[in-house]
């Protein structure tokens, strides 16, 4: 009896730790590399979405903020600011030059203003609107501002410049050609002998299409021209070289404004400048007008932005378009020097 019960007694049971051990391991293993895969993600989602930020930031910018480039050091609470005008004169460059002279005339620190020319010209409107701009800062802020002419300030180069209170040119500097120029192309032969195409033009009176790219120009057009656009132009160029330069009589004005250029030295000697110098020179003018014996020199600058650099290379492709078209055909009034063969 006794055998039998010990031969038919079960084995002992194992600990129940001891045989859920191995799966709870696994378990927390699986959560552990759960979390870390969610915590991934999450993170993946949170730099896609910082960098959507950045490329927006880069790309688009903020529109009206101007960065300060130190140019010489200087107290802050002295400060003059340089403005350039470059190129081509036209609406943008205008805009960019009122918004740089907003930012000077909110900063109190600014004691005065270096406009820094290097340009042939460009249009009317947007010569006439830079030199409106200078001509309101100096009225309202009642701060100097001094024009630094480098390489070239040339009819509308030259007319923005006088609205400053002095201006300083380079040795080097072209300036001068004080007057107004207009072209256009006259495209009857490519179109009628070449391409045989042949314009028809309809419109409500005779001088309606004056001038017209269709047909040369008669001696009764050119006529019409000069005294509807170009003698008006020239007459507001001679008027405001006259208000901004009040050491020349008006007869000294109309003398020069026969769109001769001048080099510095002929420049200083007809009194279109003041003085032949260099950037220095501007700054020391300023301080002089301003009555501070030191300034620190600042520029402004437009932040780099992508959408910039992209739009400015797509302008290079060649793309014919009604606008294209309106601008080749249209007379371009001008306040420019050109050389044309």
């Amino acid at each position: 009896m006794d055998f039998e019960q010990n031969t038919n007694q079960p084995e002992p049971m194992q600990p129940a730790e001891a045989v859920k051990e191995p799966a709870r391991k696994g378990a927390g293993w699986r959560i552990l590399l759960g979390i870390m895969l969610a915590l991934s993600i999450m993170a993946n989602i949170a730099l896609f979405f910082l960098l959507i930020g950045a490329v927006t930031i880069f790309t688009t910018g903020q529109r009206d903020t101007l960065t300060e480039e130190l140019i010489q050091k200087g107290p802050r609470g002295n400060k003059i600011a340089i403005i350039k005008v470059e190129g081509i004169i036209d609406g943008l460059q205008a805009k960019s030059v009122h918004k740089q002279l907003k930012r000077a005339k909110q900063d109190r620190r600014v004691k005065g203003l270096i406009i820094n020319v290097n340009s042939p010209g460009g249009t009317l409107s947007g010569s006439d609107q830079i030199y409106n701009e200078i001509r309101r800062y100096r009225n309202e802020s009642g701060r100097p501002v001094v024009a630094f002419m480098q390489s070239m300030a040339a009819s509308g180069g030259y007319y923005t410049s006088v609205a400053c209170d002095k201006i300083v040119a380079e040795p080097t500097t072209i300036t001068g050609s004080v007057g107004v120029i207009m072209s256009y192309l006259v495209l009857q032969e490519l179109l009628e002998g070449k391409l045989g195409i042949q314009p028809v033009i309809i419109k409500s009176g005779e001088k309606k299409d004056w001038p017209s790219s269709f047909r040369p120009p008669t001696e009764e057009q050119l006529q019409y021209l000069q005294e509807k656009l170009i003698i008006p132009a020239y007459n507001r160029f001679v008027q405001i070289v006259d208000e901004g330069r009040p050491m020349l009589t008006l007869n000294d004005v109309k003398r020069l404004a026969d769109g001769s250029i001048y080099g510095a030295k002929e420049a200083v000697d007809e009194k279109l400048i003041d003085k032949i110098g260099y950037l220095d020179d501007a700054i020391e003018q300023v301080k002089s007008l301003a009555d501070i014996e030191e300034a620190q020199v600042v520029e402004y600058r437009k932040p780099f932005r992508l959408a910039d650099f992209l739009n400015s290379r797509s302008r290079n492709i060649l793309r014919i378009d009604k606008t294209t078209l309106y601008e080749l055909s249209t007379p371009q009034l001008l306040y420019l020097w050109t050389i044309r063969e």
